[in-house]
């Protein structure tokens, strides 16, 4: 038995044209996870998706941790869908994202209204109706998360076979985005993309979804824990 932990990254830069950086919240969320997690088994291996807040979001949990750190790989399979693409196909206006952005940032359009436009976005692009308009289309999008799991799985059953018999448990870290591990949480429950649009609503900023697998068979142990940011206090509670 083997367990993969599905780490969401820490809270972005909404608002900004450039999305992929961690805000200063983020980055301490990432150092509270890694703190909580000196009572957690001790990560045997990590994978990342290359996006920078993934590689930020690591970077600070390891300042937390002050543990061993195991080997990294980055696998960009695990890297978050193309919001920017998602909306400039849903509305032309979009693809001046960083006019958006600089709007959103100054409240002049608001918070409510942009949710609006992302929720329609995502309807839009999960449909498959306009497939060929979209650089990676939803069905794409799931593949590539699957595979990316596919893999990490492969190589934790390989190096098992290759090593001395043990009694340790292979404890697998991945930090990604929360489309990924919607895509991921889909496939093991077998969920419909309307539910599964909903989970990705709820994934809170490092939040963390266990999955056990042994052999062929993966089980969800637990989604969507974020205990150590209540703990911290709800403050730390952030969705994007």
């Amino acid at each position: 038995m083997a367990s993969i932990y599905l780490i969401r990254h820490g809270q972005a830069s909404f608002g900004k044209a450039d999305y992929d950086q961690l805000s200063e919240k983020g980055a301490e969320q990432a150092k509270i996870l890694g703190k909580y997690w000196q009572s957690m088994p001790a990560p045997t291996q990590i994978y990342a998706g290359d996006l920078l807040r993934h590689g930020q979001t690591l970077d600070n949990f390891l300042l937390g941790y002050q543990g061993k750190k195991p080997s990294t790989i980055l696998h960009s399979g695990f890297n978050e869908f193309n919001h920017v693409d998602i909306l400039s196909c849903y509305d032309e206006k979009w693809q001046d994202f960083a006019k958006m952005a600089a709007l959103i940032s100054q409240k002049s359009y608001s918070n409510k209204t942009f949710q609006k436009d992302f929720a329609q976005a995502l309807n839009r692009w999960v449909s498959s109706t306009f497939d060929d308009e979209y650089k990676e289309s939803w069905g794409q999008f799931k593949r590539r998360c699957i595979s990316a799991l596919q893999d990490v799985m492969n190589q934790a059953r390989g190096a098992k076979k290759n090593a001395p018999k043990s009694n340790h448990s292979d404890e697998i870290c991945i930090f990604t985005s929360g489309g990924t591990i919607s895509a991921i949480v889909q496939e093991v429950m077998g969920l419909s993309d309307e539910k599964i649009l909903l989970v990705n609503q709820q994934i809170r900023n490092t939040s963390v979804t266990k999955l056990l697998f042994s052999d062929n068979k993966v089980n969800i142990d637990y989604l969507n824990n974020f205990n150590h940011l209540t703990i911290a206090g709800n403050d730390w509670v952030t969705f994007r």
